[in-house]
């Protein structure tokens, strides 16, 4: 037969499975969103703890109603198995809502089908406070007997079928019979296959994410791969645990967070190839698409993510020739089967390596992005040294990532507690594809290489210059490798400029001599500022890895803050969790707020406590050891002109959001919805922000060292005037309504450079990747550096390039040399191209409204092919 036939045969011989005409489930979507995902995919297996920090750090994303994790890449003993047999082996885990359908399962579904080899259960914990009871989860490590699996053949008529492909049908069509009798979604709930894949392990629950690695007992469970995930699904039935994330097809687990609007019609694509989802859940017609398109068509991955997110618009023109036409093909046949609306897919998947089913199965970890980039997700990377592990991540929030390169840090110095590389995926573009795989390719099972590559198959690469520093060794006794000044702009130079030739010996050691001189307050304030610089700033660190010198400052920070703790002064006084705000007397000390223990949201929320501090006179506040806090300064009034607030640590959504007087200075990156609303005042944010930073902004200034990721500053009006050194997305001012900026209204400046590791400035490749720019505005501009023109009309929507006038730079200049004494960005270097100084109209255009009506996303794209 050919495999044409044979992909014919496997999809009739599911018609058996049906009770009937495939109904098309047509349910309302539930009202509430938000999901709070993290995967985390390394080199070596590592234990389930390492995801509490993050879910907990998350639980505001979630509502005790679904949680759920998925493990590949287990460690055998887990299972009380070898390697080889888990390798060899399917792992059916069942959850017994009702213990005493038990036996007749493992009659008619185990026993009767499968050599069971191991068994394991899973029997949870109790936890005060969930609302229902967590079911016995059973894993059965099997595999099909071979009478069985020829009766299967014969009745389904795959007789043809290769081996390993009919044992893997006969699971999944086993685990559909076993649910349709025993769950589906309008019948009785007394049992469900939670998942069934080789080496893929998923547990659920009506509770959170961390609930479920606490219910089980995975604290010291360990996997190449994890995804955690809270919320009940988006359509389906809920508070029950069959309708929590992840969901299965056959070898992957399948999280995600967004919602289709296009549910029906997924439903309706399944259903014309014999497939009947049985939970009505969105996430799963998902999983079922993408294990239809991998396992049963045969597509490579990359056919599998376009086909899930198609690539349109610009970015479909600029693909090769050869791409465009197998994309146009695969969409032909299954754009009705795309989930249409915003969602960000997490998959765990457990895939046979390139070694052949003889080897170690690889560990996967799929992050995919959908085309409008319509949810929240941020991507990480850190590689240690030679032969230390390298950790691979994709969530909602970076702080989420943060918080668990931490626990990983804590446990273990060969983990650093900062990413060499963070970044945000476009979805759909011709670049990357807006789609992530982190590959653990193993030789042993505890043995394993990480790679990175996008959706064409293209490495990751990851700034990895210089050796990383393990925490806890010691150091030569010697004196600072520099002499410290006691000037916070002298040291900072020293120590940066003396990088390039240092050890990290001389690196503690100047640290040290910066310690040792903040014993009284000047002394602090200038070590403080000294380590901030280093922290903040790009610079060549030589033979050390730039990461490692920032956690070595942000190291001698926290000793810092500690002391502040411990001896409180006349310029420093210090606040923590259940202590009141002390006095603010004299009146310009300074207030440290410790983030730590501090609920990220809520009446006690650190957001609160600011608010608190700022009333009882303080002006000047230092928010450390941040962890996922949402709405720092968020509200704070025209009364708040003169406050500052600094920020340390990881930050949560919603900072500076209706900011109307205070300044507001992140040393870490921003995470999503930033400044929204914001009507006056100052943010300055050294590293990138996430989605929707500015949203509908009236006022004030921002700087921003790094990128933004989508939809920065849609339907902005007013005055807003912003400095982005980087880039973003798309969709950046989109129904921008800013006014004229020669006459007081806003813009944003766009500088399309970066760092490289050298510390050098260099322009981006793109001064701006997406198809959107200005997309819809009638107000404002943007003043886009791209000296070499690179941006084309056919990425503007409604807007339209004009002169850069002398009165242009009148407005830009002040706000260049703002960013120059913030960043160190001088406006010299952004106006030098390739060695030469240029004039500010050879370097910098004006994107202005066009005057006329604008065209819609798809006209626009046609218009200029």
């Amino acid at each position: 037969m050919s495999s044409a036939d044979l992909v014919r045969a496997v999809i009739d011989s599911r018609r058996r499975l049906l009770s009937g005409p495939v109904s098309i489930a047509r349910r309302k979507a539930e009202a509430e969103g938000g999901c709070g995902v993290i995967g985390i995919a390394c080199s070596e297996p590592i234990a389930g703890r390492h995801l509490l920090q993050a879910l907990d750090q998350m639980r505001n994303r979630g509502n005790g109603k679904g949680g759920g994790v998925a493990m590949v890449g287990l460690d055998p003993a887990l299972l009380g198995v070898d390697g080889q047999t888990l390798r060899d082996r399917y792992l059916l885990t069942i959850a017994y809502l009702q213990p005493e359908v038990r036996a007749e399962i493992e009659r008619a579904h185990v026993t009767s089908h499968f050599d069971v080899r191991g068994v394991r259960e899973f029997a949870p914990r109790v936890v005060p406070g969930m609302e229902v009871e967590p079911p016995l989860a059973v894993a059965y490590v099997v595999q099909p007997r071979s009478e069985a699996l020829e009766r299967f053949a014969g009745e389904a008529g795959l007789a043809a079928l290769p081996r390993l492909g009919l044992a893997d049908e006969m699971v999944y069509q086993n685990s559909y019979r076993l649910n349709r009798a025993y769950y589906s979604s309008l019948g009785e709930k007394r049992a469900f296959v939670l998942s069934h894949g080789k080496d893929l392990l998923v547990l659920k629950l009506v509770g959170f994410g961390d609930d479920v690695v606490r219910v089980y007992d995975l604290e010291d469970a360990r996997a190449h791969v994890w995804i955690g995930h809270h919320r009940y699904p988006t359509k389906g039935r809920v508070w029950h645990p069959g309708g929590a994330h992840p969901f299965v097809g056959l070898h992957e687990a399948l999280v995600h967070n967004g919602d289709f609007a296009n549910y029906a019609s997924v439903c309706t694509y399944l259903a014309q190839r014999n497939i009947e989802p049985l939970f009505l859940t969105d996430t799963e017609v998902s999983v079922l698409v993408f294990d239809l398109l991998h396992r049963t068509y045969g597509y490579p991955l990359e056919y599998v993510i376009e086909a899930l997110a198609p690539t349109t618009e610009r970015d479909f023109h600029r693909l090769p020739p050869d791409r465009r036409r197998v994309y146009e093909m695969l969409q032909a046949i299954h754009m009705h089967g795309s989930p249409d609306g915003p969602w960000f897919f997490l998959i765990a998947q457990s895939a046979e390596g390139a070694a052949g089913p003889a080897a170690p199965r690889e560990a996967r970890l799929i992050g995919i992005t959908d085309t409008s980039m319509l949810r929240p997700q941020v991507f990480a990377l850190q590689r240690g040294g030679d032969g230390d592990p390298q950790v691979g991540f994709a969530a909602s929030e970076k702080q989420a990532i943060d918080a668990a390169l931490d626990s990983l840090a804590r446990a273990d110095r060969r983990f650093g507690r900062l990413p060499d590389r963070v970044w945000n995926a476009r979805g759909g573009s011709h670049t990357d594809g807006g789609a992530f795989v982190f590959r653990v390719i193993r030789s042993a099972v505890d043995e394993g290489r990480l790679v990175c590559t996008d959706k064409f198959g293209q490495e990751v690469e990851v700034k990895r210059h210089g050796a990383p520093h393990r925490r806890g060794t010691g150091r030569s006794a010697r004196p600072a490798a520099k002499p410290i000044a006691g000037d916070a702009a002298k040291d900072f130079a020293a120590i940066s400029s003396g990088l390039a030739r240092w050890s990290y010996d001389d690196l503690t050691a100047a640290i040290a001599g910066l310690l040792e001189r903040s014993a009284g307050d000047e002394g602090r304030r200038s070590s403080i500022e000294t380590l901030t610089m280093l922290l903040d700033r790009r610079y060549a660190t030589g033979n050390l890895r730039a990461r490692s010198v920032r956690e070595l400052c942000l190291e001698g920070l926290e000793s810092i803050w500690d002391s502040i703790r411990r001896s409180p002064s006349e310029g420093y006084a210090w606040w923590g969790e259940g202590q009141p705000i002390p006095s603010s007397a004299p009146g310009d000390r300074t207030l440290l707020l410790d983030g730590r223990g501090v609920p990220p949201d809520g009446p006690r929320s650190l957001a609160r406590r600011v608010c608190d501090a700022i009333e009882a006179g303080y002006r000047r506040l230092m928010l450390v050891h941040t962890r996922g806090h949402r709405f720092l300064g968020s509200g704070l009034g025209a009364t708040t002109f003169g406050v500052r607030i600094d920020v340390y640590g990881s930050p949560g959504d919603y900072l500076a959001s209706g900011l109307d007087g205070a300044e507001i200075v992140v040393h870490a990156n921003g995470q999503d919805q930033l400044a929204q609303i914001m009507k006056a005042g100052r943010l300055v944010v050294h590293g990138d922000v996430g989605q929707t930073f500015m949203y509908a902004a009236k006022g004030g200034q921002a700087f921003i060292l790094g990128n933004a990721a989508g939809r920065p500053m849609i339907n902005a009006v007013g005055k807003p005037r912003v400095v982005i050194n980087g880039t973003c997305l798309d969709y950046l001012a989109e129904s921008f309504m800013a006014g004229d900026p020669l006459a007081g209204g806003g813009f944003v400046i766009l500088n399309a450079v970066a760092f490289d590791e050298e510390g050098r400035l260099r322009d981006l490749p793109e001064p701006y990747p997406g198809g959107n720019l200005f997309s819809l505005a009638s107000g404002g501009a943007i003043f886009l550096r791209d000296p070499d023109r690179r941006v084309g009309a056919d990425q503007l929507n409604g807007g339209e390039f004009g002169a850069f006038r002398d009165e242009h730079w009148e407005r830009v200049r002040p706000m260049l040399e703002e960013n120059e004494r913030l960043f160190g960005i001088r406006l010299a270097d952004l106006l030098t191209v390739r060695g030469e100084v240029r004039s500010p109209s050879e370097v910098y255009r004006v994107v202005q409204p066009a005057g006329h009506k604008a065209l819609m996303p798809e006209e626009a794209w046609v218009a200029h092919t």
